[in-house]
């Protein structure tokens, strides 16, 4: 994840699309497909708007199962508490 976090822009929005394998709770195995919306406070309001126009259309496409707002790198870190459900 900290690679991933390293490749994102300080300045744009992006959608990523991830398979990522975890353990429940329970001790089951998961492999969620889960899409990751990026939307950092610094970018302008007109990218913000358009990347929330298309959220649901890219959920759709990429037939992603769950949604993660993040809006900034470092939190990719915390994904797997906040797909755990332990948020």
């Amino acid at each position: 994840m900290r690679e991933l976090g390293e490749e994102l822009p300080d300045n744009s929005p992006r959608f990523v699309v991830l398979s990522y394998p975890l353990t429940l709770a329970s001790g089951r195995a998961s492999v969620p497909y889960v899409m990751v919306n990026y939307l950092p406070p610094t970018c302008s309001s007109e990218l913000r708007m358009l990347y929330a126009g298309a959220k649901e259309l890219m959920r759709n496409q990429a037939e992603a199962g769950r949604v993660v707002e993040i809006e900034s790198a470092e939190e990719l870190e915390g994904i797997e508490v906040r797909l755990k459900g332990e948020d």
